[in-house]
């Protein structure tokens, strides 16, 4: 009797766990709870802005609302990490996900630093005819095989950097692979639009920015682990 009551407590203690109890076992830790914008703020700001709206479980910006736009910015920065998340965009839609931005009042823009991993509807955007500027790709710098699901589907992103070694996944397809702050690296960023900001893509650790970009998009399930 004792045994099965033993037992009993075990099963009920286990039933009752919270699912992000475990993901913080296993170092997943959630950047965005579902609810709110807890752990974020408007680039610049110490809050976020009323155009970054919570709906169904998922971040919403609403680009008709004029007070509070600009890019969405973790309050925390990150080091080596592996970042998951959803998003979605509207038609004819462009935004991104940027990482390792600086936020000194120096810098004007997320994109002065921090790298992006483009989001586009590459139908109807102008940017999905240039080649570096598809979904998926590490914007303006790497372009990668088309993986994007039509505009209005989820598309699941995960981002995997780690001691300078790189790798983009959109939808389980592995779409760019790269090393940082190498001979290599540097050699890209000088081709590119980003040599007119000397720090670009030079920081090893920082915030990450979901972009405002003037267009509807959301994101959703958005978890982080540090490596």
């Amino acid at each position: 009797m004792k045994y099965l009551l033993t037992v009993a407590i075990i099963i009920t203690a286990f039933a009752f766990t919270p699912f992000g109890h475990k993901e913080k076992a296993d170092g997943w830790v959630k950047l965005f709870d579902g609810k709110t914008t807890t752990g974020w703020h408007t680039w610049k700001q110490t809050t976020a802005g009323a155009a970054w709206k919570v709906e169904n479980g998922a971040l919403h910006l609403d680009p008709s609302i004029k007070d509070g736009q600009g890019d969405l910015v973790t309050n925390d920065e990150f080091e080596n990490f592996d970042l998951k998340l959803d998003w979605k965009i509207s038609s004819g839609g462009n935004s991104g996900v940027i990482f390792y931005v600086n936020e000194n009042p120096k810098y004007e823009d997320t994109y002065n630093t921090g790298l992006e991993m483009q989001v586009l509807d590459n139908d109807k955007h102008p940017d999905g005819k240039i080649h570096k500027h598809r979904a998926g790709n590490l914007y303006d710098l790497i372009a990668g095989p088309d993986n994007v699901k039509p505009v209005g589907e989820w598309n699941k992103v995960e981002i995997i950097s780690n001691n300078g070694s790189l790798k983009l996944f959109l939808n389980g397809t592995a779409v760019v692979a790269t090393t940082l702050w190498d001979d290599n690296w540097r050699k890209m960023v000088a081709g590119s639009k980003f040599k007119q900001w000397p720090d670009f893509g030079t920081f090893k650790k920082g915030h990450i920015a979901l972009q405002d970009h003037g267009n509807e998009v959301w994101f959703k399930n958005i978890e982080i682990k540090k490596l």
